[in-house]
């Protein structure tokens, strides 16, 4: 992309002292006249770059301006190439490992091999959620709605919504977009979302920031959530909710208390303990789970099999 290539022929100029046009033309795998026009941009947007003809010429950043020619240090570019990798793992492509290549030219300091920070975002969802990424990626740059089924605890519907963000948080991949049918900003959900496509209609963007993706925001909480666990569940609570989440009792068991968001999900992850936690509180939550745990000895238990 043109920015992309762009910033690599500026990162290059920074830490060369001159460079010719083919140079650049074949290092980007562009024509010359294409370098040509990057370098004008560069000038108009405020980098004093300097060309000169002859034997001996080339492009060149002023030499007034080399004082200050390093953009980042070492630590900084070592984190926005890790960043880089990081999508890379997500998109399944190696797009952002050519930009890297490109901001590494010069420099072997930046190289894979004095990489300290490596981040792989991937996930078990990586074949499903790579080309979703790229669909979102494409509409929002294009201003084109997008398309889809999306399900939810309140069952499956149609969704029609304008893209404005993709967002990776509490370790899944969302949209936040304009929702058609909620006339509303919405979060969804990539691994719920079925039959993407993006829409042959156009919109123009509407006024908006950054969403508030803090928890308080987006998870209300409000289920006040006490349980005792047996010892050896001790490194799933210290994973998930942290080493102050929990009282060691005398007798060893762990008194787990916690502000939870969601009872489903609160009863869904109790179960995954299986007979390794009591929940003592709610009342009303200990109930149901109770009836569950009824029915599935009346379901595995009394059913006659054939």
């Amino acid at each position: 992309m043109k920015i992309d290539r762009q910033i690599g022929i500026l990162s290059i100029l920074l830490q060369k002292d001159t460079v010719t046009a083919p140079y650049l033309a074949e290092q980007f795998e562009v024509s010359r006249r294409t370098i040509n026009r990057d370098v004008e941009d560069l000038c108009k947007a405020g980098i004093p770059i300097m060309t000169k003809q002859g034997v001996n010429g080339g492009i060149s950043i002023m030499e007034n301006y080399k004082m200050d020619r390093t953009l980042f240090t070492n630590a900084e570019i070592q984190d926005i190439l890790a960043g880089l990798r990081s999508l890379d793992s997500v998109n399944g492509t190696n797009r952002y490992s050519k930009l890297m290549e490109k901001l590494s030219i010069g420099s072997s300091d930046f190289m894979v091999g004095n990489q300290s920070v490596l981040i792989d975002l991937s996930s078990w969802y990586k074949n499903s959620l790579a080309p979703k990424i790229e669909i979102i990626r494409d509409s929002i740059d294009r201003c084109r709605e997008l398309e889809f089924i999306y399900y939810s605890p309140k069952g499956e519907s149609i969704r029609c919504i304008e893209p404005y963000y993709l967002i990776f948080r509490w370790s899944s991949w969302y949209v936040w977009g304009w929702c058609k049918t909620r006339s509303d900003f919405r979060l969804f959900k990539l691994n719920r979302m079925d039959k993407l496509k993006m829409s042959e209609l156009a919109f123009v963007k509407r006024q908006t920031t950054i969403p508030d993706l803090s928890n308080e925001m987006i998870f209300s909480g409000g289920i006040q959530v006490k349980a005792l666990f047996d010892p050896e569940c001790k490194w799933r609570l210290v994973e998930e909710f942290g080493s102050g989440s929990f009282k060691i009792q005398e007798d060893g068991k762990l008194l787990f208390q916690a502000d939870y968001t969601n009872k489903e999900n609160l009863v869904t992850w109790l179960m995954s303990f299986r007979d390794k936690v009591e929940l003592l509180e709610p009342e009303e939550i200990r109930a149901e789970i109770i009836e569950n745990i009824e029915n599935m000895r009346r379901k595995y238990g009394s059913e006659a099999r054939s």
